[in-house]
């Protein structure tokens, strides 16, 4: 079943529940899928991929305004934020522990043959396709320039 379909659904359900919060955020993902349909880059749908960068977007936008709310001690847009979050997580795939990202990021560094911080550009570009979805970006960079720095 693709995502749209499924966000509909859970709009319809979260409908019936009078869940706020997760009516909020499946319509800020159903808004984003229709933008991206509308945009004239796929024909016909979205793939699996353009669906996976659309809820990666939303979570990293969602992250993003949670440390801004947090710096400015605004704790209840936080909680609002923080419960988006929690609902878009739901259709990522389940993220790499530090311990699975760094196995992984070597397995990537030893592939491209990357010795030293200015091979970055390197890792991260084979980093960012392989671990789509399954870490997010700033942790992969991060990650990438200390095992580099090694």
């Amino acid at each position: 079943m693709s995502l749209k379909i499924t966000i509909e659904n859970g709009i319809k359900d979260a409908m019936r529940a009078k869940d706020a919060d997760r009516l909020r955020a499946l319509r800020a993902i159903k808004s984003m899928i229709l933008l991206e349909e509308t945009s004239g880059s796929s024909a016909d749908g979205l793939s699996a991929d353009a669906e996976m960068k659309i809820l990666m977007k939303a979570a990293k936008q969602r992250r993003d305004s949670l440390e801004v709310y947090v710096a400015q001690n605004r704790p209840d847009l936080a909680e609002k934020e923080q419960a988006e979050l929690a609902i878009i997580e739901e259709f990522l795939p389940k993220q790499l522990s530090d311990a699975e990202l760094t196995a992984k990021i070597t397995e990537i560094i030893a592939a491209v043959g990357a010795t030293s911080p200015a091979d970055m550009g390197k890792v991260m570009g084979a980093a960012s396709k392989q671990l789509a979805g399954l870490a997010d970006g700033k942790a992969i960079s991060a990650k990438v320039s200390e095992l580099l720095k090694k």
